[in-house]
This record gives structure tokens, C-alpha cells and sequence, in this order.
């Protein structure tokens, strides 16, 4: 009995592991949820396209903000769905 309960508990650990690997990436070797990094990205992208468009701060900030925010809640609530 104690050997079924022990490759049981290794599958089920196996897929959250696996789970949280396609999770993550390493930040100069420190794992970060891959949704901040990827929320981080688009809000950077943001704020210079709307810069570059408006040539005005107020927009850009605000444009980017919003977009990393939706992002940062969109990617890690599908991320922890995985999970």
C-alpha cells in the first residue's frame, strides 16, 4: 500500500513541478513567475509607443500602467489555472 501512495504522490508532484516550470523564468538565476516579466515587457513597450506617439508623459505613463496591470492580472490568473 505504501508504494502506491509514494508514485502517486510523485506523479501529482511531477505535473505541479512541470506546471510551474512553464511558469517561471530565471532571473539571473533567481525563478520569477514568467507573467511579471512578461507584464513588465509590455508595459516598457507601451509606455515608448505611446511616447513616441503623444511625445507627452501623462499618456504614456498612464497607457502603460494599464497595460501592464491588465496584463500582469490576465497572464497570472491563466498561470495559476495551470497549476
Amino acid at each position: 500500500m505504501r508504494g502506491i501512495v509514494d508514485t502517486m504522490t510523485t506523479a501529482g508532484n511531477f505535473r505541479s513541478t512541470v506546471a510551474r516550470a512553464a511558469c517561471e523564468v530565471s532571473v539571473a538565476g533567481v525563478p520569477w513567475p514568467a507573467y511579471k516579466v512578461i507584464a513588465l515587457v509590455v508595459g516598457i513597450v507601451a509606455f515608448l509607443v505611446v511616447g513616441v506617439l503623444t511625445m507627452s508623459a501623462a499618456p504614456a505613463v498612464l497607457s502603460a500602467a494599464a497595460a501592464a496591470t491588465v496584463s500582469w492580472v490576465g497572464f497570472g490568473i491563466a498561470c495559476s489555472n495551470r497549476r
